[in-house]
């Protein structure tokens, strides 16, 4: 029986471990992490993760071929192959502040594999790291003097949060970069065969470890970046009565361009995309190509920029001062289907409409705990709520800022009868119908679409 161990608990290594457990019921998976907490989670009812499908995965599993830990030494000790998905967040201080890769939980993992290993180990890159992160793994776990071999693969995950599950069932490719050495081929076949117990052999992809470690930064790179560019047409269309939606579906038709990530917005957030495009921005300086740095770095501030301007225009809109009104967001996670709030364009939104002194309420089916986490600086000048109907009760306006499901589904006639009058509501997602909105007396705003206002 082939022994997996993932250390890391996180949004990839849970979920990504579960489904190679699922789906090789003869191999034994094993996930670790020093965070009690969080493995308890992993092993309730009531897993730190919200992701659609993701119970039934782990259930399948669980305490027959997949089993959660603590135990991190005995779990190097035991496994053949070790899956590295520990945090790489992006480093706060220092040289290449605000921009590296923070490596030291990276490091210190390598170096207690490297301390306790017994027998030779694959260890497989899961995290997202720089390129040519897995040449200095190396030089730490071939650096022991008693005969432990290890070989080192790339492996980076291409999850997109609300959809992980079915991107772990039916993906669009897996991705293993090794030496092209007997032993590194070695290695490469052991993991092939993992994934190849549900994943067909075309869609399993194997390159050079560099290749496979750039990949991964520069496919977060690229979704971004059209983010970003749909957003900047966006305030062009609000400028001249243009539609982007309109504009999107048809440059979307080309097949050189395709529709995908065209959906202008609030902004792009999450945990990859920032972190990973500027990694990206500092590798590229740290190369002195300083132009490609500079290209990718305004694919950041562009986010940032469309974040504050949905600000500014709800500040216009709303007479130039929304001094002591209530606004309601709806939505608080980076986007619908997940509970994570990282990087969401929700906090830096809350923020500005504090400093305008507003009175924000806060509602979301899933992400409440992490806004509070998120905004714990300022919880006392925030309210949470997670009835939508009683978050928008004597609002001023709603700002729409996740499209989750429900949001479509509203009264918005009991809505906007309980609001004050005029009614604002500012939709940051082009998610509802706002012809009907209209209709029933909102002052409707939305992104790179002409406003729809009876003031």
């Amino acid at each position: 029986m082939v022994k997996i161990l993932c250390i890391g608990a996180g949004y990839v290594g849970g979920p990504t471990m579960a489904m190679i457990a699922k789906k090789n019921p003869k191999v034994k998976v094993t996930v670790v992490d020093i965070n009690q907490k969080r493995i308890d989670a992993w092993n309730s009812d009531n897993l730190p993760i919200y992701e659609p499908g993701l119970d039934e995965v782990v259930k399948a599993a669980r305490g027959k071929n997949l089993f959660f830990s603590t135990n991190v030494v005995k779990g190097i000790k035991d496994a053949d192959i070790i899956f590295v998905s520990v945090n790489t967040p992006t480093k706060m201080f220092g040289h290449g502040a605000g921009c590296a890769a923070d490596l030291q939980y990276w490091e210190k993992c390598a170096r207690q594999i490297l301390e306790v290993s017994t027998s030779d180990k694959i260890v497989v890159e899961k995290s997202t790291l720089p390129v040519r992160t897995a040449a200095a793994m190396e030089r730490i776990l071939n650096s022991g003097k008693n005969g432990v071999h290890f070989d080192v693969l790339s492996n980076p995950e291409f999850l997109a949060e609300g959809t992980a599950i079915a991107d772990l069932e039916n993906p669009d490719r897996i991705l293993i970069g090794g030496h092209p050495t007997s032993r590194g081929k070695k290695a490469i076949k052991a993991l092939v065969d993992v994934y190849a117990a549900w994943v067909p052999p075309e869609k399993i992809l194997t390159t050079n470890l560099w290749s496979s470690e750039l990949s991964k930064l520069t496919a977060n790179a690229f979704l971004a970046q059209r983010v970003s560019s749909i957003n900047s047409i966006s305030a062009l269309c609000e400028a001249t009565d243009a539609d982007v939606g309109e504009v999107a579906r048809a440059i979307g038709m080309d097949s050189r361009i395709g529709s995908k990530f065209l959906k202008a917005s609030v902004g792009f957030g999450g945990s990859c995309f920032k972190k990973d495009i500027l990694n990206l921005v500092y590798l590229c300086e740290s190369y002195n190509l300083h132009e490609v740095a500079e290209y990718w770095r305004q694919v950041v501030k562009m986010n940032e920029y469309q974040e504050r301007r949905f600000v500014s225009r709800m500040l216009k809109e709303m007479f130039n001062t929304i001094s002591g009104k209530r606004i309601a967001l709806f939505g608080f996670a980076f986007k619908a289907d997940t509970g994570d709030t990282r990087e969401s364009p929700a906090i830096l939104i809350a923020r500005e409409l504090l400093a305008e002194n507003a009175e924000v309420v806060i509602t979301d089916p899933q992400a409440l705990e992490h806004a509070k986490t998120d905004l714990a600086d300022v919880i006392d000048r925030v309210k949470f709520e997670p009835d939508p109907y009683k978050a928008a009760k004597g609002a001023h306006a709603i700002a729409l800022l996740t499209e989750w499901k429900e949001y479509k589904t509203l009264d918005y006639k009991k809505i906007f009868d309980g609001m004050v009058q005029p009614a604002f509501l500012f939709d940051g997602r082009n998610h509802l119908d706002h012809k009907a909105l209209y209709k029933l007396g909102f002052n409707v705003y939305s992104i790179g679409k002409a406003a729809r206002k009876h003031i």
